[in-house]
């Protein structure tokens, strides 16, 4: 196998696995969160993955 397609899937594995850990941070960040406080969570946890991302 070639160099640029080892990095290739090596760059999708980590484009995947940093949406699946966002999904499950927003998932366990809405388990038990009432419902008016819902928008509340999301915002902070949009404000968590920008700045894991770099963004912030």
């Amino acid at each position: 196998m070639d160099p640029i397609s080892i990095w290739l899937i090596a760059d999708l594995g980590v484009v995947v696995a940093v949406a699946a850990a966002a999904v499950l941070v927003v998932r366990l960040a809405m388990r038990g969160t009432a419902s008016h406080h819902r928008a509340a969570v999301l915002t902070a946890a949009a404000d968590v993955i920008r700045a894991v991302r770099g963004r912030r």
